[in-house]
């Protein structure tokens, strides 16, 4: 066990919280107004709400229309002298989306990581990119992804290795976290709420601790698939509050 607890320090376990792009429909420029009726035309086909609700609830689920206002990340040290394992975690939420992704940029070029999120594959890490370029940053080497072969890419996903192939199958995070017996991130507000939470209320710090909460669950839930129990003791650092 020693051996995989010196993998896990390559490895750096994270997640995103997205919002609209702003607080209304109406603030977009009108070429992004149009653009966005016509994105509410198919979502109407399930959903008949106006264009300017839909764009509220679920304009932050697509990175054209939507925006990063956090990224939470967490990574674990192993001291085998002393059988030690030590979980350092930090959230980038600058006053910008630009300042957090710049910051969280810094982060990927310092190491050579393998980034593991869940269902990092289909929303995260494709959400991220493109975020980067429009805010016209360039892409670092991890997030590099065209003309890689597949194990060349160093992306870990909770999701798909809990599929085992079975592409068909979808599981939420908190799922995994009830059978696992680890505790549930969905304490004070959920994914759904965070658009609300963010114009409504005005509280990013709830938001960024939320962010934090499940990174800490994909991370647990990466040790349980070695086996590990979901309530495994490790020293917690948070390097938010530490740098207070």
């Amino acid at each position: 066990m020693a051996d995989f607890f010196e993998h896990l320090n390559d490895i750096l376990f994270l997640d995103i919280e997205t919002i609209s792009g702003a607080e209304n429909l109406e603030s977009l420029p009108l070429r992004m107004q149009d653009e966005w009726k016509k994105k509410a035309l198919q979502l109407q086909r399930t959903d008949e709400r106006e264009a300017d609700e839909l764009y509220f609830e679920k304009a932050g689920i697509y990175a054209e229309f939507g925006k990063i206002i956090c990224i939470g990340v967490g990574y674990f040290t192993y001291k085998k002298e002393e059988d030690e394992l030590i979980y350092r975690t930090k959230s980038y939420a600058g006053l910008t989306e630009h300042e957090t992704l710049l910051e969280f940029r810094d982060l990927l070029e310092k190491r050579d990581w393998m980034l593991c999120a869940h269902n990092g594959k289909e929303f995260d890490i494709p959400y991220i990119c493109r975020r980067m370029l429009i805010n016209k940053l360039p892409l670092p080497e991890v997030l590099q992804l065209s003309g890689k072969k597949p194990w060349e890419i160093r992306h870990l996903d909770t999701l798909e290795l809990w599929k085992f192939g079975d592409y068909k199958h979808y599981t939420r995070l908190d799922l995994l976290a009830t059978i696992f017996d680890i505790p549930s991130s969905k304490e004070g507000i959920d994914g759904s709420m965070v658009n609300t939470v963010y114009y409504k209320e005005d509280d990013l710090d709830n938001i960024r601790k939320y962010c934090l909460r499940d990174v800490e669950v994909t991370a647990r839930i990466y040790l349980a698939y070695q086996g590990l129990p979901g309530d495994l003791t490790f020293e917690i650092i948070n390097l938010d509050t530490a740098a207070e």
